[in-house]
């Protein structure tokens, strides 16, 4: 007698949120990075750089928790948006102008949202 043995599902565990709270990090020690410019570490510095680590783990958390019930073009559109928008962030921080950081944003996105679309279009 044969038996049919369940697959069982794909849990990822504390991936969920230990891959936002890492990217997070990253993203916060580079924005503090790149605004000291050189100079000495301030409060300012390290104030600016634990927000907006906090805010990128919030958005890429919610994004993940919530990618399930989008479908593949609006979730690689999302990642898209979070992409472009921590990337236009960051280049402002550098001393870019509005004009270029919008310009580099939108080529970052453009191609993040390509990329992955064609993941999620070749996985499902």
């Amino acid at each position: 007698m044969a038996a049919h043995a369940a697959v069982p599902a794909r849990h990822h565990g504390s991936l969920g949120w230990a891959m936002p709270a890492a990217l997070g990090v990253v993203y916060g020690f580079y924005a503090a990075f790149v605004e000291r410019d050189g100079g000495a570490i301030t409060g300012g510095d390290v104030l600016l750089g634990v927000v907006a680590g906090v805010v990128f783990a919030a958005l890429a958390y919610t994004l993940g928790r919530f990618q399930a019930s989008m479908p593949r073009e609006l979730r690689a559109a999302a990642y898209g948006a979070l992409c472009a928008a921590s990337m236009g962030y960051l280049i402002s921080l550098a001393g870019g102008s509005v004009l270029r950081s919008a310009a580099i944003a939108l080529a970052i996105g453009a191609g993040m949202g390509l990329a992955t679309f064609y993941i999620f279009y070749e996985r499902e």
